[in-house]
């Protein structure tokens, strides 16, 4: 479908949700054009007993005014006291009771006003019913002779309405008797009868009918859309348009209004456009009047679902959480799952175009939390809904089958499980009906106990347990014995015995048997099977099935059949063995009662016409003898049909026929007892072979840089020579227009459906030289190609520079270097080369560089300062992608290359480098090494107390760490922006993203301020206090589905 048609579709079926919507929302700041909802009909005949009201209903924001026409003319109701409307109404009663009905008679219509536009009724025309009276006559009897034909004349009185004719006689003539159209009886065979003629009003079929009426809009701004008025009759009915009730070539010219004889195209619609349209389709006999309107809307979306809806189903089954919405654009739902996860359409998931979301099947994993958003151009709107799925309801013990002694005691267990948030309901039955209002029975949580059994307790009883959501039911039976009964063995049924045929006749015969025992379980069925000796023998088909009550089977039998036929019993327990087969009954031959199916008629080859077949088997043959008769012909032509006899084949191959020209085939059925009935005529194609001739006048037009456009003239059908399937365009690419390219040339193909003339070359490379051809291709291959046509692509932006890295590192320069595109897509025209601080308000800076460079150096650099570097490559046609880099230069003149990249790449963690991790880990035993010797030293002096000593010398390597903040008392909130000294980074300059800092005190300060990705303890160094403890104990709340989709953006 093309993409405008589709567009229409949608916004038909967009109008038809939202005019639905439009009784469930606040009428009262939605506008809306008026809409008739009821009119008296066209032609009105009234009771002149009886006021005359004639109906006009309408709605409409705001509330409509109402007007009446009469004969053309304003009818004004208030200076006729006898005529009034109803309140907010337009209907109108008349009283005509001090009046001659016949002094309202007439042609009303009714108009509908508000602001945003007029719709009117159709021409209501008033008249006064007449009843029609029989004029005095004498009806003599008709003496015709016996066989011959008769027509009766019926001359019916005039009425209003027409009368209408039918025939009564006092006999059964059915079959013998046409009414035609002019009223008379007409006898196909005569009897003598006595008629009555009553009148009857014949129907013409010939006015304007709707086969689609248009149907109302509601659009946004910008938006297309379509009013069709789609309507029968005979002859052709003329349609006219009209906007607001005046006629459309009258109204106001609207650019964004195209009429095309039964449709209006609407397209770019505005704001404040909205108005009604009325079609009208008349003809000679009649004529149809409809109101469509259309109403430009620009809405923000609204969740129509109540918030908070809590939806329970059970585990396994479907549930559909419902997200009804409205809005003008329409809007888009998107479901969140527990506020944050975007739910997409697949797996168990399905969004439906009505917003609701659909889980099939529900699992306890998919209980929560869900948030569906509507959002438009005009905002977004959220609804949260629950859901809550349940365990089933299960019978874990059913009850069982009991046969107890009378006075005995009966108890039926009933166990179930059930999910613990559901209240169950246990519901005993017996015989599907309630149980007896009778003591001795006792229903407790989970048993049914029958005291004091009686004869009258046999029967079936049933447990069910129903909750709100699900139930679940067993049965067992109840059998009452008067004497102990052994226990009870259920087996297979024996076999059936004693088969016998009967009734036997041409093609059918009734079997009969005697059944076997059943071993105390009764026969579901009996499954007759029969063996045809003639055919098959030795293979036992099914036949018929009989009810487990039933000992006959009354059998179809096929002509030319060797029958022998067996039954089986089935009861709960299995199915019996085979009966003792019955004795043999045979059928006499005919002639065949089918043809072969699935005909089939193609060429394989230009001049061939293969027709295949299913044979008919044994038993459809119904006789010896069996052949077929194969025929053909060229379709609409007057030549006979060409006719074979074969046998035994499911194929005939026609040699010699013209290439691809179409056929009719029919394939009958023979034997040695008569044809088979006449067969049905099937179509097909002789071979094909491919096209003849390559498409000429091949065109080139290039749009761009990297597309371009093939255009190309269809070859004559005469020279296809087949199904024309399409067209296949070759191209590929020569060579590039800037440099040599030793790469293969690598051959594309297109293809193009049906008789398509034009297409499109995408991804081209700019600044290159291109081949194309294009063939036409059918159903046995494809034609000649056209002579390779050449053209070339013009220049392009380039790729991205070879590489960008950081050499001669100074403690305030360094020098870029960078290699050309690989891909220059035309001439460099030279490099844009812009640098500056990260995290710093310096400007940044820029320098255009010549195409021939490819370094430079760059002086008064900041030391202990991070750059970003950015470099792209230019063209004529502009500049492409840029390459970033960053670097640091620290306070001994070193530097750290943190990145290097073409786009953005991950940035590598210092911290989980092997070489890192071990000098840490040295560091800290070293630490501990030598707080173990200072500890041992204190201790061997003597001289002094432990404090005293501790009090006079303190140790500048053993501070103790700070206890408000967790940081080790050398470091100090100045130094969360400086790197550790010392650090170096990999030597292979690993590229970061634009806006990354890998410094440790980066790392310390990301998550909660305590670990690093790899766990280890140098969130510490982070310097950072309380700030983080206070944050630490903030509760967390998930994110809205709002911010979070819009974080996609």
């Amino acid at each position: 479908m093309p993409k405008h048609g589709r567009c229409l579709v949608c916004v038909l079926l967009r109008s038809v949700v939202l005019c639905c919507l439009f009784s469930v929302l606040d009428k009262k700041i939605l506008p809306q054009p008026p809409t008739i909802t009821h009119q008296s009909p066209k032609d009105y005949i009234i009771d002149p007993r009886e006021n005359i009201v004639i109906h006009c209903e309408a709605k409409g924001k705001p509330h409509p005014s109402f007007s009446w026409t009469r004969n053309g003319s304003h009818f004004d109701v208030e200076k006729d006291p006898k005529v009034f409307t109803k309140p907010n109404s337009g209907t109108l009663v008349i009283d005509i009771s001090e009046e001659k009905a016949e002094a309202y008679e007439g042609v009303y219509q009714c108009t509908v006003r508000n602001e945003h536009g007029t719709a009117v009724s159709n021409n209501i025309v008033i008249r006064q019913s007449k009843s029609p009276l029989w004029s005095k006559e004498r009806n003599e009897p008709v003496t015709v002779q016996v066989g011959v034909s008769l027509i009766l004349h019926c001359r019916p009185p005039m009425g209003l309405p027409p009368p209408i004719i039918f025939w009564m006689d006092n006999s059964d003539t059915e079959g013998r008797i046409i009414l035609n159209y002019n009223s008379n009886f007409y006898f196909r065979e005569l009897f003598e009868l006595l008629k009555f003629c009553v009148s009857f009003t014949p129907t013409h079929t010939a006015a304007p009918f709707w086969i689609s009426a248009p149907r109302n809009l509601i659009l946004a701004p910008k938006e297309t859309g379509m009013l069709i008025c789609h309507v029968g009759g005979n002859p052709k009915p003329t349609i006219t348009w009209s906007v607001n009730g005046v006629p459309i070539e009258n109204s106001p010219n609207d650019p964004s209004r195209k009429v095309e004889d039964n449709k209006i195209i609407l397209s770019d619609v505005q704001a404040g456009s909205s108005a009604v349209y009325q079609c009208n389709a008349s003809n000679e006999f009649g004529y149809l009047l409809a109101n469509a309107f259309v109403n430009v809307l620009a809405e923000p979306p609204r969740v129509l679902t109540p918030p908070n809806n809590v939806y329970q189903v059970i585990s396994n089954r479907q549930a559909m959480l419902d997200c009804a919405s409205f809005g003008s654009p329409i809007p888009k739902i998107t479901w969140f799952k527990d506020g944050q996860t975007a739910i997409l359409d697949g797996d168990s998931y399905v969004l439906h175009e009505n917003g609701s979301l659909q889980i099939n099947p529900a699992q306890p994993l998919n209980s929560g939390k869900y948030t569906c958003v509507a959002t438009n151009t005009l905002g977004n709107k959220e609804n949260h809904v629950f859901l809550e799925v349940k365990e089933p309801t299960r019978i874990l013990k059913q009850p069982e089958y009991k046969v107890v002694q009378r006075g005995s005691r009966a108890v039926f267990e009933c166990k179930v499980k059930h999910d613990p948030s559901l209240i169950p309901t246990l519901t005993w039955l017996k015989d599907n009906g309630e149980l007896p209002d009778d003591e001795r029975f006792v229903v407790d949580s989970d048993s049914l106990t029958i005291i004091d059994v009686a004869e009258e307790d046999e029967g079936t009883y049933t447990c069910i347990m129903n909750t709100t959501l699900d139930k679940d039911s067993a049965s067992a039976r109840l059998t009452v014995v008067a004497t102990p009964t052994p226990p009870i063995v259920y087996e297979r049924p024996d076999p059936p015995r004693d088969l016998e045929l009967t009734d036997q006749r041409e093609q059918s015969v009734q079997l009969t048997w005697i059944p076997g025992d059943e071993h105390n379980s009764p026969t579901q069925l009996f499954l007759v099977q029969y063996e045809d000796s003639l055919h098959q023998p030795g293979v036992w088909h099914n036949m018929t099935e009989a009810p487990g009550t039933s000992t006959t089977a009354q059998l179809d039998l096929s002509p030319y059949v060797y029958y022998s036929f067996r039954v089986l019993a089935l009861n709960d327990v299995g199915m019996s063995e085979p009966s003792t087969p019955s004795r043999q009954y045979r059928t006499n031959p005919s002639q065949p009662d089918d043809n072969p199916s699935d005909v089939e008629v193609a060429g394989t080859e230009p001049n061939n016409l293969v027709i295949s077949w299913k044979e008919l088997t044994g038993l459809q043959s119904n006789g010896p003898g069996l052949q077929y008769k194969v025929s053909w012909r060229q379709k609409e032509t007057e030549e006979d049909w060409t006719s074979v006899i074969v046998a035994n084949v499911s194929q005939y191959v026609v040699t010699g026929a013209p290439t691809f020209i179409p056929y009719e085939v029919t394939v009958q059925a023979f034997n040695d007892y008569g044809h088979g009935p006449k067969p049905g005529v099937v179509f097909g194609y002789s071979g094909e072979d491919r096209p003849m001739v390559a498409p000429e006048n091949v065109k080139v037009l290039v749009q761009s840089s990297t597309m371009a456009e093939v255009h190309w003239e269809p070859i004559p059908p005469s020279a296809v020579r087949g199904r024309m399937l399409g067209y296949k365009v070759s191209y590929w690419k020569e060579k590039s227009l800037q440099k040599e390219d030793s790469r293969p040339k690598e051959k594309k193909e297109l293809t193009f459906s049906g008789n398509e003339t034009e297409g499109r070359l995408l991804d081209l490379h700019p600044y290159s030289q291109y081949s194309v051809n294009v063939r036409a291709f059918n159903g046995k291959g494809d034609g000649p190609a056209n002579d390779d046509l050449k053209f070339e692509t013009p220049e392009g932006v380039p790729g991205a520079p070879a590489f960008l890295r950081i050499i001669d590192l100074n403690l305030d320069s360094l020098t870029v270097e960078w290699g050309p595109p690989e891909d220059e897509y035309g001439r460099l025209t030279g490099y844009t080369l812009k640098y500056q601080p990260i995290n710093s308000t310096d400007e940044l800076k820029e320098m255009t560089l010549l195409a021939n460079e490819t370094s430079i150096s760059l002086e008064n650099l900041k030391y202990s300062t991070r750059y970003m570097f950015y470099l792209n490559a230019m063209t004529i046609k502009g500049s492409g992608p840029v390459v970033t880099t960053a670097i640091t230069i620290v306070d001994e003149g070193e530097a750290r290359l943190c990145g290097e990249t073409a786009m953005a790449s991950r940035q590598v963690d210092i911290a989980t480098q092997g070489w890192f991790i071990g000098l840490m880990c040295a560091i800290a035993l070293l630490i501990l090494v030598l707080l173990i010797v200072c500890f041992i030293k204190r201790n061997k002096g003597g001289k002094y107390p432990v404090k005293e000593k501790e009090e006079a010398h303190q140790d500048p390597e053993i501070q103790p760490m700070k206890e408000d903040d967790g940081t080790f008392g050398e470091y100090s909130d100045t130094e969360d922006h400086k790197p550790l000294k010392g650090s170096r980074t990999p030597s292979n300059g690993t590229v970061k993203k634009d806006d990354s800092d890998d410094s440790l005190v980066d790392y310390g300060e990301g998550g909660d301020g305590q670990f690093n990705e790899d766990g280890s303890f140098i969130g510490q160094y982070s310097g950072k206090k309380e700030k983080d403890t206070q944050e630490g104990n903030e509760s967390s709340e998930a994110p809205s589905p709002v911010n979070a989709m819009n974080s996609f953006v």
